[in-house]
């Protein structure tokens, strides 16, 4: 059954025509990730969803009991409000559904037959359930120490960074599990670990999910389905990243046969045509203009045949990219020994290494560890406490996510041809149309004139990279730069990238990105520990979190054995426990009883009169069970005045 159901949605702004007549549908236990480039309609679809704007016309059906919750780009918390409370305020309905489960358990314990009482505990039961509610403090705890919050859980919410409120608000909402999740790019802002975690939540959780994102691995892991919105139109795959690429490819092989078909129609069609005098009569005017139809189809083909495999090429690559051979020449940088803290926090402790021209190298780890800060010191900001550092003469460019090369006053002309003109000069040599190159970064021609200011920040994004590429320089440094970017965008910039003759390096949370781009890793691990790797990105975290698993395994083993020994090794005492004392006492008179029953016993054994009344298999059977037990006592006995003469003799 449909949870959401949209029928024939049409929406427009102004004369860009956002969703035309689009249908979609959202199932229970369905994840669906939402892809397209910026633009397009993800946004809309989402509003539209919410509530948040109407369609121009179109069917909704979404069942009213639903609670559908969408991440905000921007949170809003009420005021001096502390993050802990912030996630706790968002779990009231739970809290209160457990309070109500534990005292109604009290009731249905003296009145079990009150039908009424059992019917309301299954479903606080149910519901709880759903929302892995029952152990809720410490799940709590979990999400506010994977989300790296722990430290902040006293601290006023609203004093935090955009991206650490981002995080506040996505643990509430993991927390409180609404029917249907909504979320605009949830992994901005979160390093690889937190993405990992949320990644496990997701699918432990079997949450019903309606998500945009430009993590490819991301989705590749989430994903039940996928949803490309491309002119107005919603198209739909199966699977993951990989599975789409894979119906993308086919489409495009179809589209390639299909236009083959036509060719061959209009051809056909071509020679009727030259036979003249029969196509100019009146019953043979319609097919003609079938004719000039097929023939307008047939010239329109191409452009969308080499788009979509334009756009295939740029995507299969991230998925079977091969390392191209480097041709290391100039020294870059020289780093040897160097250290670098900020306040008390050692970021980098003893950090060698040297990068060369073409080498590409990513900065990873959590986030905090100290990557920005290694940036900086690349780029002179910040000087090394001790060590040496030592950076050659070259041109360096910068891109960082505050935009600093872009004023917000000029529009895209003036921003690429400062000194007038109408062509750019790329760092290849290329000299080309400022219109022409500004398409390869998917800006429409009516985009020239408009203000940087009013551009959103994915587009500013797009801005900022194009005039990177414009720029003659040896080393790009880059920092987080697929952060607001769609996927079409991203592949662009990989792009580019592969194509860079001088040296990358860049600091990404973005797996999929990593592994395509970098052949070199600078993997910050804390406490100032820097590690070089030449490993895929993927690969090493898949290391590492096995070496995490073998290290739980091991100090679950250590403690199982540390368990053993403390049952099986006695503690060292100076006289009997309360127990093995009055066991001690009491021994004696059981062990003269057990003596005056064996004998009593033996009596009977030796009077025929007795042991037939009785029965002499039994007295004999009586006999030998009363030793046995005799014998247990006499022994512990033992063993209890032994301990005795040795607290004794001390």
């Amino acid at each position: 059954m449909a949870l959401i159901d949209l029928q024939n949605i049409s929406k427009q702004y102004d004369i860009k025509v956002i969703l035309k007549d689009a249908n979609f549908t959202l199932t229970q236990g369905q994840r669906i990730a939402v892809i397209g480039q910026n633009g397009q309609g993800k946004s809309t679809l989402f509003k539209i969803i919410m509530g948040q704007t109407e369609p121009d016309y179109g069917e909704i059906s979404i069942d009213k009991s639903l609670k559908i919750e969408m991440l905000d780009q921007q949170p809003k918390f009420e005021a001096n409000l502390k993050v802990r409370d912030a996630i706790e305020a968002q779990l009231t309905e739970l809290k209160a559904a457990k309070k109500e489960y534990e005292e109604i358990t009290v009731k249905v314990a003296t009145d079990y037959e009150n039908q009424e009482l059992l019917r309301r505990q299954s479903e606080l039961a149910t519901f709880i359930d759903f929302h892995n509610a029952w152990d809720l403090d410490n799940t709590i705890e979990r999400v506010l120490k994977e989300f790296k919050l722990k430290e902040y859980e006293d601290k006023d919410v609203n004093l935090l960074s955009g991206g650490e409120q981002r995080r506040v608000s996505l643990a509430g909402l993991l927390l409180k599990k609404p029917d249907v999740l909504l979320l605009d790019e949830p992994t901005n802002h979160l390093d690889v670990y937190m993405v990992e975690f949320l990644e496990s939540l997701l699918l432990k959780n079997n949450f019903t999910l309606l998500f945009i994102s430009h993590d490819r691995y991301f989705i590749d892991n989430i994903a039940t389905s996928i949803v490309e919105v491309e002119g107005g139109n919603l198209k739909k795959f199966n699977g993951g990243y990989s599975s789409y690429l894979e119906q993308k490819a086919q489409m495009l092989e179809n589209m390639q046969k299909d236009h083959e078909n036509l060719l061959r129609l209009v051809k056909r069609e071509a020679h009727w045509m030259q036979r003249g005098v029969t196509a100019r009569r009146k019953r043979n005017e319609r097919r003609k203009a079938e004719y000039f139809d097929l023939k307008k189809k047939a010239k329109s083909n191409p452009a969308a045949i080499r788009k979509m495999s334009l756009e295939l090429q740029r995507e299969q690559k991230a998925f079977n990219s091969e390392e191209k051979q480097q041709n290391k020449r100039k020294m870059l940088y020289e780093l040897d020994n160097i250290k670098k803290s900020l306040g008390d926090k050692e970021l980098i402790n003893d950090f060698t290494t040297r990068i060369l021209q073409k080498d590409t190298i990513a900065i990873v780890g959590p986030n905090g560890s100290g990557k920005s800060t290694l940036l900086k010191i690349f780029m002179e900001k910040l000087k090394v406490d001790s060590g040496r550092f030592k950076k050659g003469d070259f041109n360096i460019g910068y891109f960082d996510q505050q935009r600093e090369m872009l004023n917000d006053d000029k529009n895209l002309m003036e921003t690429f041809c400062p000194n007038g003109g109408d062509r750019v000069i790329l760092d290849d040599g290329r000299n080309m149309h400022v219109y022409g190159y500004l398409k390869n970064f998917l800006f429409p021609r009516e985009y020239l004139d408009k203000k940087i200011g009013v551009l959103s920040g994915g587009e500013k994004n797009r801005v900022a990279l194009a005039l990177l590429f414009t720029k003659k320089v040896d080393c790009l440094i880059l920092d987080e730069p697929t952060n607001d970017l769609d996927i079409p965008t991203i592949n662009i910039l990989e792009e580019y990238l592969q194509n860079f003759q001088g040296a990358l390096i860049f600091v990404s949370h973005d797996r999929y990105f990593v592994d395509k781009i970098a052949k070199k890793l600078f993997v910050f691990k804390g406490n100032g520990i820097v590690e070089e790797s030449f490993q895929a990105y993927t690969e090493y975290l898949e290391i590492e979190k096995e070496l995490r698993d073998l290290d739980d395994l091991e100090k679950e083993s250590l403690k199982s054995e540390n368990n053993t020994k403390q049952i099986n090794t006695p503690k060292k005492q100076n006289k009997l426990s309360y127990k093995d004392q009055r066991e001690y006492d009491s021994l004696p008179k059981e062990i003269e009883e057990l003596e005056e029953k064996i004998e009593e016993i033996n009596q009977c054994l030796s009077n025929p009169e007795c042991y037939e009344q009785r029965g002499i298999v039994a007295v004999s059977k009586e006999l030998e069970e009363t030793e046995a037990i005799y014998e247990i006592k006499v022994e512990r006995f033992l063993e209890l005045e032994e301990l005795v003469e040795s607290f004794n003799s001390k």
